[in-house]
């Protein structure tokens, strides 16, 4: 049974890997400085480096977009795993063994060695279909691809291939590579003779084939499309279902798209493989396929991930066919949409074509075309409704309103709502339904939706609590409405920057406050939110004793979601120090400033203590606060002499 990772086994992963060597694999750093590093930002697109790693805090923040994190949240994004993934990867990485909670297990060791071996037996499978591709027996699947508008750059892109006829040339290839039977029949890519279980025959004979892939780009299984009259099977012959090709959790193309989905904040869902590659060609470098499956929950988690799908934008475009089945999946694709919080959309050509037809007809125009003149989903699904009821008679259009205002209800947009609250008026008729009770309608309804969401937030932040190392939260949660709005501060305000300036002293450099200095931050008052969030974040790291490895990780557990990439920022914003000698004269400066802070506003409190006083009242209290002005300021004054 799979369990959580031991939060000390993260610890030590995280400790023990250098994320500068992580981060070297993707990006080109330069030295910025005394432990610093930086280098283009992997997460948007920029011309200035503006993306820095402090490997002594195992921290990275970009300046330019905002993202931040350890190396953990690092290879997360990138390649799009799960927290669970991700530090299982890094684990490997270092050759560490992890425990996990409860008495649950990770992957075994030999099961992962036998899920390499089928990894290693379909990336030979995908490179023996690709050769086949250039022989003289593959005429009629190059035709095919020349047909829809493929050529040979775009076959080679896609890793198409040809299986030839024979009936066991797969079969003696990987034999002839050591694969064993019993090996190769876990694959997926041979059947058993019905005549002879122990006997096997290649699965897919004499037709065109596409490698589909993980997010990650292993080849997991294959997708094989009929090319001859004679061919009494399907059009269309998927893997079937093995420990590494589930149907319900892949998508065609995602190796090629994440990166492009993560970028534009954009999934493009499209029918087929041959649609996948025109839309990629095209420059809709978003589109990906579901492989033999309707769109389902297992899609939308992959989906949600990529998207960072927090309510903050993106979008989902679902292409159909123009027929009454693809009327009937869009419909079905509707079903699952408030399980976005990105919108979503529908695009379907006013001839019915798909992408590839369009691409063939009307060039890489018309697909872009399609995509742009995407329209929301809901608006495809009220319309369709329609056509149950009878909008000529009151009760009809009474019946359709009653359907279709919880629709337009669950808009997420509240303007977009008003919009399509007077566009369903409209679409229904004003003869017996006026603007006003459609408007009253959609209220009613938007009022029912928003109690039903209430009763289930509870329920539903619990789980993401549950599963959020499992998950690795990389769904991103939109801001909860009872968290504090914190404004950024006006980096022209003296005391603001200060108070910044000693955090990014003590979240970089903490070994080199003394215990004085310590004791002067952690009595220190912060008058800017965002900054007192901070400081009572790192007050607490500091009192649980966080190690060093987790001293960033640790501040940035503490303080709301909201506030993660500005610990990330001030983890890695350059400190003005060219040498070592440089670096302890700033962090004694800067934090002798905070405690100058501190020293004057207790002045100022005891004088105006003194003020308020009537000196016959308590003449002892009166002589006592009279000398603690002058003790301050004593304190004050030695200060500067360092």
């Amino acid at each position: 049974m799979a369990g959580l990772i031991k939060r000390e086994d993260i610890d030590e992963v995280r400790q023990r890997t250098d994320i500068k060597e992580v981060v070297d694999a993707y990006v080109t750093l330069k030295s910025a400085g005394i432990g610093s590093w930086k280098g283009l930002c992997p997460f948007h697109d920029e011309r200035s480096p503006s993306f820095h790693v402090r490997p002594q805090m195992g921290s990275y923040h970009c300046f330019g977009c905002g993202e931040g994190g350890d190396v953990i949240s690092f290879v997360q994004k990138l390649d799009h795993t799960t927290f669970s993934e991700t530090v299982e990867k890094l684990a490997a990485r270092i050759g560490m063994e992890l425990h996990y909670e409860d008495g649950g297990t990770g992957p075994r060791r030999e099961d992962v060695g036998k899920r390499q071996r089928l990894l290693d037996a379909h990336k030979i499978a995908a490179e023996f279909f690709r050769d086949q591709l250039l022989t003289s027996g593959a005429g009629p699947a190059r035709q095919f691809l020349q047909g829809r508008g493929f050529d040979r750059a775009a076959a080679e892109h896609f890793g198409v291939g040809y299986a030839p006829q024979g009936w066991d040339t797969l079969l003696n290839h990987l034999t002839g590579r050591g694969f064993t039977l019993d090996e190769l029949k876990l694959t997926g890519m041979f059947s058993a003779s019905s005549g002879n279980a122990n006997r096997f025959y290649d699965r897919f004979r004499g037709r065109l084939i596409w490698p589909i892939r993980g997010i990650t780009g292993e080849t997991v299984g294959f997708g094989a499309r009929k090319l001859y009259e004679e061919d009494q099977g399907p059009k269309y012959l998927n893997t079937p279902e093995t420990s590494l090709y589930k149907k319900s959790q892949v998508l065609y193309g995602i190796d090629l798209a994440k990166r492009e989905i993560a970028k534009n904040r954009q999934l493009v869902v499209v029918e087929g493989y041959t649609d996948v590659m025109a839309c990629h060609l095209a420059g809709v470098g978003t589109a990906v396929a579901t492989c033999g499956t309707a769109f389902g929950a297992d899609h939308i988690k992959i989906a949600r991930r990529l998207l960072s799908d927090d309510g903050t934008g993106g979008e989902v475009v679902f292409t159909f066919d123009g027929d009454a089945a693809g009327q009937k999946a869009a419909l079905r694709a509707f079903e699952e949409d408030q399980r976005f919080t990105s919108q979503t959309y529908v695009a379907v050509d006013p001839s019915g074509a798909d992408p590839c037809d369009l691409r063939q007809s009307g060039g890489d125009d018309a697909v872009r075309a399609l995509i742009a003149e995407r329209r929301p989903l809901f608006e495809f699904a009220i319309k369709a409704s329609f056509e149950n009821f009878d909008l000529s008679s009151g009760e009809g259009q009474v019946k359709a309103l009653r359907h279709a205002a919880p629709i337009v209800a669950q808009i997420r947009d509240v303007s977009l709502r008003s919009t399509y609250t007077r566009e369903l008026s409209r679409w229904l008729g004003m003869q017996y339904v006026g603007e006003d009770q459609v408007a009253r309608a959609v209220a009613a309804a938007a009022r029912r939706e928003g109690g039903s969401a209430k009763a289930a937030g509870g329920r539903q932040q619990h789980q993401q609590a549950v599963q959020h190392q499992q998950d690795g939260a990389v769904d991103g949660q939109a801001a909860d409405a009872g968290e504090p709005y914190y404004e950024r501060p006006d980096p022209r305000d003296p005391i603001a920057r200060m108070e910044r300036e000693a955090l990014e002293v003590v979240l970089q450099q903490p070994t080199m406050l003394t215990r004085p200095q310590w004791e002067s931050f952690s009595t220190s008052r912060f008058s800017t939110p965002v900054y007192e969030a901070l400081h009572t974040a790192v007050l607490a790291a500091g009192a649980a004793g966080a190690e060093l490895s987790r001293w960033v990780e640790s501040v940035r557990e503490g303080v709301p979601d909201v506030l993660r990439p500005l610990v990330s920022e001030l983890a890695v914003r350059p400190l003005p120090a060219k040498d070592a000698d440089a670096m302890v004269s700033y962090c004694r400066d800067i934090l002798n400033r905070l405690t100058e802070l501190r020293i004057t506003q207790q002045k100022a409190e005891k004088l105006g203590q003194l003020q308020r006083m009537d000196p016959a009242s308590d003449p002892e209290l009166y002589t006592a606060l009279q000398r603690d002005p002058m003790g301050l300021e004593m304190q004050r004054r030695e200060l500067r002499s360092e």
